[in-house]
């Protein structure tokens, strides 16, 4: 076996014996490499009381290296490849991973956030090309059809401006976005919290296989590896630390989507939340976020998440404005004119100029203006409004002659 595959299957034993986030073993992989630090554990020299029992019990279970060289085959015969650090696709963005600390945590998956070991991936994309480049749209898997819409019309947008769209693989929101994206010929990637050979949820394997096909399937588990609860917060953290901003589109009080968002505004990424109907339990954690984190920001579409992920100067959302009006373009004088007129019939030019402000000469240089642009008409010695032109309504005459 040559010095690098050695160095390969050091990195997914390492991610067997221990949960991918690891502090303690991503330190020493960082000072020893991923050898030396195998075997350190391996020999139980571990410098934490938790990795060593948990190293203990997990070689108990079975041989590291040979459950490693077996997940390398069993990875081989699906179509999946390692991705590691020293490969030239690795998404070196997620080395931010390494400065996440959340707040007021005590839950070892809020505590073991350092970046990854290895990656799983399924399909023909470059990954760190793909995630260049990329936004994640996150949110309820009880999602309601507005969320479902939001999800698909962002997914679809930023495919259409090649943008990669990224999410967890789940039913709802995550679901939407990546249809989104596969509707408008573009790039997706799905992280997965489980091996890549056993796709969760089962409902959505068509999808995978879908995603796979054009996209990619990526994870940090081998396969094989069951799709365990702590293990979709243990993910959230590539999805944040990966991608270049996070919308979450709908949220209940107690969702993941947020907690993908939280660890998005302490690795110093974009946080993005669509406001949804007050009334929705949909909503409640999205809004809650909005509320809790003043960096995170409002959007309300496709325009509002370019401008916040996109090029400084290139990808400025349009300013929302009602219908242009003809007035809009008057001058305060022409405008005041022509608030002073009646709805209804005439008045004189003496009275026009007093009722706005303005002197006569002024009032008579401006109501020719008016004229001009066919909002007002000379009547019986003053001006009168010309109203706007209506749509003539049709008639249809019967063979009879009658209307």
């Amino acid at each position: 076996m040559s010095a690098d595959d050695e160095q390969r299957l050091a990195r997914v034993a390492l991610t067997w014996l221990a949960e991918p986030g690891t502090r303690a073993v991503h330190r020493l992989v960082e000072r020893h490499g991923p050898v030396a630090t195998l075997d350190l554990l391996l020999d139980g020299g571990s410098p934490d009381g938790w990795l060593h029992s948990t190293v203990a019990a997990r070689t108990a279970a079975g041989d590291a290296r040979a459950v490693a060289a077996e997940a390398l085959e069993r990875a081989d015969r699906l179509g999946a490849r390692l991705v590691t650090p020293d490969d030239e696709e690795w998404p070196t963005q997620v080395a931010v991973l390494a400065n996440l600390h959340l707040p007021d945590v005590t839950r070892r998956v809020d505590v073991e956030t350092a970046p990854p070991l290895c990656f799983w991936v399924r399909g023909s994309w470059s990954l760190g090309e793909a995630l260049d480049r990329s936004v994640a749209v996150v949110g309820a898997r009880a999602a309601t059809g507005y969320g479902q819409h939001v999800a698909t019309e962002l997914g679809y947008g930023l495919a259409e401006r090649d943008w990669t769209v990224v999410s967890g693989g789940a039913f709802g929101i995550d679901a939407a976005a990546h249809r989104g994206a596969l509707n408008a010929g573009g790039l997706t990637v799905a992280v997965l919290a489980c091996g890549l050979d056993r796709p969760y949820p089962m409902g959505n394997a068509a999808l995978f296989d879908r995603i796979a096909d054009t996209g990619l399937l990526v994870s940090e588990w081998p396969p094989g590896a069951e799709p365990l609860r702590p293990r979709f917060l243990i993910r959230n953290r590539v999805i944040a630390g990966g991608t270049r901003g996070t919308v979450v589109v709908e949220a209940s009080a107690r969702s993941g989507a947020t907690q993908t968002a939280r660890r998005a505004i302490y690795t110093n990424r974009v946080a993005m939340v669509v406001p949804g109907p007050v009334t929705s339990a949909m909503s409640v954690g999205a809004h809650e976020f909005l509320r809790d984190f003043s960096k995170a920001r409002l959007v309300t579409g496709l325009a509002h998440v370019l401008e916040e992920v996109g090029r400084i100067g290139a990808d400025l959302a349009p300013l929302t404005r009602g219908p242009q009006r003809p007035a809009d373009a008057l001058d305060d004088d022409a405008r005041s004119l022509l608030e002073a007129l009646p709805r209804r019939g005439a008045m004189g030019v003496d009275r026009l100029a007093a009722r706005a402000g303005v002197d006569v000469r002024t009032a008579l240089r401006k109501l020719s203006l008016l004229e001009e642009l066919f909002m007002v008409v000379r009547r019986d010695g003053g001006y009168a409004l010309i109203p706007p032109s209506r749509p003539k309504r049709t008639t249809e005459v019967t063979t009879s002659g009658s209307v």
